[in-house]
């Protein structure tokens, strides 16, 4: 009997194994997200929505300052930091910060004279996460269009609030005082949130400037020879 040739698969067919395979690598995926974060680090990890990358929760193992790619650029060179993320849209960097700190931040701007001032300046605290970037480790996979580690958390010294002359700057309650679990050296949450501050600022002024310039640009007549 001579051999058949199998019809060809349907549509549904294709679907069904593109489905499995998704599925087989997002299992893969999440156990070196899982390997790295919660095994290595011991931070709390949660799946994301379906298609989605896993999501790192604030106000556990640290929090989060979330500020303007542009304005967290500049905010790289001039002020010591732990580790900083880059979102996967590529428009808001997180800087990770001491558990706790996310509750400080309101007091630290106003004793900053920075209170009452749009600088598109977030703390993520209790509650709260952030998608979980990449694994920095040479056998994870990319992951295109991905949150990217720009310092990675290889040295766990968060920014905190440090105590002087036995009171909280900013009235604060002084719960992210301390060195983040690095022992000693930890970065300075003051100095951090100042720089933030004034850096998204900046960027907003820019913005805006750049706004009225293309604004009036649009208002004027062309001039015709």
């Amino acid at each position: 009997m001579p051999p058949t040739v199998p019809g060809p698969r349907g549509p549904h067919a294709y679907a069904e194994v593109t489905r499995r395979s998704h599925g087989l690598r997002e299992s893969r995926d999440f156990q070196e997200f899982h390997a790295f974060y919660v095994d290595a680090l011991g931070w709390p990890l949660t799946r994301g929505p379906a298609g989605a990358p896993p999501r790192l929760a604030t106000g556990v193992a640290f929090d989060v300052l979330g500020l303007p790619a542009d304005a967290g650029l500049a905010v790289l060179g001039k002020a010591a930091s732990g580790p900083v993320a880059l979102s996967a849209d590529r428009t808001r960097m997180w800087f990770l910060v001491a558990a706790g700190a996310a509750e400080e931040v309101p007091g630290l701007l106003d004793w900053l004279e920075w209170g009452g001032i749009a600088l598109d300046l977030d703390a993520l605290g209790a509650g709260c996460g952030v998608e979980a970037p990449a694994p920095p480790l040479r056998h994870a996979r990319a992951v295109p269009g991905a949150a990217a580690w720009l310092r990675p958390p290889v040295a766990l010294a968060l920014p905190a609030l440090r105590l002087c002359d036995g009171g909280v700057p900013g009235g604060g309650t002084g719960t992210a005082t301390g060195t983040g679990g690095s022992g000693g050296g930890a970065p300075d949450l003051v100095r951090l949130v100042d720089t933030a501050a004034a850096e998204c600022h900046r960027v907003r002024i820019a913005r805006g400037h750049a706004r009225t310039i293309a604004a009036d640009a649009h208002r004027q007549p062309l001039a015709f020879s």
